[in-house]
């Protein structure tokens, strides 16, 4: 009998008189590999593998600034029509507080057919258009017309898909983009998870096709940097206020504050001395 028949013939009957299950050559590949080119070694990973609930409606209900950090670390989960799901880490967002905040759609309480979706019970998403070309998507809290603006995600699942969505949306041949360029901005994250004016004003804890999950590994307080938010120049006062909260040294962040950086670690510095 050749060396290789002989050694299965034995392995078939160890198996046979053992206690054990049968062995599954495929289990480990299976494991590891589902049809998605992208990576399933992430440790994010973990949260499918134990069909992680929803966020619920009492995460969503706290005041905007609260919130705005509290993403901070949460997943964002888009499942596409096809079926495939999108998965991203919230690394980067914006706080509209309403009423008094000129930066905010809400200013002066005032109620559009528009920003609806900002009066709605916290965890309905408010998308807008700008330019009358790009999306941005953003998500109600406590306050009268207060919402919080997704700025960047870390893509952590469906890459190639997140790739396929961008280009459509891009004019003329392209390069490929990088992973960190998918979706480090608010435009750019719609476009890469199919977000368009179809989900304003739905429910993120009833939704079918968007919903978050609580990630893995939230960060503390010393790994959050406020700073001033993108675009509000002429809002005045309201321009220089740190309402922008993103994770620090994350690369999927769309803007670095180098200076409010560099002020951190002289603080964590100095109190270490």
């Amino acid at each position: 009998m050749p060396r290789k028949r002989k050694l299965l013939a034995q392995l078939s009957a160890l198996q046979s008189n053992s206690s054990f299950p049968p062995l599954d050559p495929l289990e480990n590949l299976n494991a590891t590999l589902d049809g998605d080119s992208s990576p399933k070694s992430s440790k994010y990973f973990a949260i499918e593998k134990k069909n992680a609930s929803k966020l619920e409606a009492d995460f969503f209900n706290q005041p905007c600034i609260s919130l705005a950090k509290s993403f901070l670390g949460q997943v964002l989960v888009r499942k596409l029509p096809d079926g495939r799901e999108l998965w991203g880490r919230i690394v980067e967002t914006e706080a509209y507080l309403g009423g008094e905040d000129e930066a905010s759609h809400s200013k002066g309480g005032k109620q559009t057919q528009r920003n609806t979706a900002m009066f709605m019970k916290p965890g309905t998403l408010y998308v807008y258009q700008i330019y009358g070309i790009y999306f941005c998507v953003n998500v109600s809290s406590q306050g009268e017309g207060a919402a919080v603006l997704l700025r960047s995600l870390e893509p952590l699942r469906g890459l190639e898909a997140m790739r396929e969505l961008r280009s459509a949306s891009r004019k003329g041949p392209t390069k490929a983009l990088k992973d960190w360029q998918l979706c480090n901005g608010p435009s750019k994250l719609c476009q890469a998870f199919g977000i368009d004016k179809a989900f304003d004003q739905r429910d993120l804890t009833q939704d079918a096709a968007i919903w978050m999950v609580p990630g893995q590994e939230l960060p503390g307080e010393q790994d959050v940097v406020a700073t001033t938010r993108i675009g509000v120049g002429n809002r005045g006062e309201w321009a220089q206020k740190p309402l922008r909260f993103y994770l620090r040294g994350n690369k999927f962040v769309s803007v670095v504050d180098k200076k409010t950086e560099r002020e951190m670690a002289a603080m964590e510095h100095f109190s270490c001395s």
